[in-house]
């Protein structure tokens, strides 16, 4: 069974984001300890990208702190080497299909598998043109995630049939929407899904209170947060570690 795989055997797989390098390399290491400590079932390691199009003002934002800050892919291989001597918990890279090509796709693929890490999640990756990376990754035994949305439609049976994983599903609304629309919406997504192929849907909702999350999130098999963690980064920078810690246990506490 696949160290993904394993992540939602117990429950509610929670996955928490960060950005590599923000607010150092070394902060961003003491952070995925953090997390796990905390209840963190798998991480999503988000690589830099100069123009980070997926992405809201707060995580571009800590983006661009990042890579003035000097992070580099191999800084992040070389951090992920070191994760690795104290924890086998799944790790997912989540980044740009240009830093894969610029860095030289079966390098990076194969670099990744060496270290251990379990998934990819390239987000302005379109589903047709997913034969630039899938090869590789089946080669190098690394789950390509597929990505859909409530606008995804009919193509959501397409995209789930050919999944390997989880499903990483997004919330396009904002927290202002009413919760029945959402839980609607999810359930229609997560019910497409299913009829297709039995893999574990993640959500993707930027909310940041445990009630809100709680809703939503038995709607699925895990729960993804990333907006909110990136702000506790942002506001306490090197310090912020205790607070991740404590934001996740709360988190993982609504959801459990």
């Amino acid at each position: 069974m696949s160290n993904i795989k394993k992540a939602f055997e117990k429950g509610k797989a929670f996955i928490p984001f960060i950005t590599c390098g923000d607010p150092s390399i070394e902060v961003t290491e003491q952070i995925v300890y953090a997390m796990e400590k905390a209840g963190a079932d798998f991480i999503e390691l988000g690589i830099p990208f100069s123009d980070p199009t997926a992405e809201g003002d707060v995580i571009q934002a800590a983006n661009l702190r990042a890579l003035t800050g000097g992070v580099t892919t191999d800084k992040i291989f070389d951090m992920v080497e070191k994760i690795r001597q104290n924890t086998n918990i799944p790790l997912a890279f989540m980044t740009y299909a240009n830093v894969v090509f610029s860095y030289g796709a079966e390098k990076f693929i194969s670099r990744a598998a060496q270290l251990g890490i379990d998934g990819l999640i390239l987000p302005d990756l379109p589903f047709e043109e997913k034969l630039e990376f899938l090869p590789l990754c089946k080669q190098y035994d690394i789950d390509l995630i597929s990505i859909i949305a409530p606008t995804s439609h009919e193509r959501i049976s397409m995209i789930a049939k050919e999944a390997d994983g989880f499903i990483y599903c997004i919330c396009s609304m904002g927290v202002t929407e009413i919760h029945s629309k959402i839980a609607s919406d999810i359930s229609a997504m997560i019910e497409l899904v299913k009829k297709v192929k039995d893999i574990p849907c993640a959500i993707n909702f930027n909310t940041s209170t445990s009630e809100q999350i709680k809703q939503i999130a038995n709607k699925a098999d895990g729960f993804i947060v990333d907006f909110e963690i990136v702000k506790i980064c942002e506001k306490y920078g090197k310090n912020c570690i205790t607070y991740v810690e404590d934001y996740i246990k709360q988190i993982k506490q609504s959801i459990v």
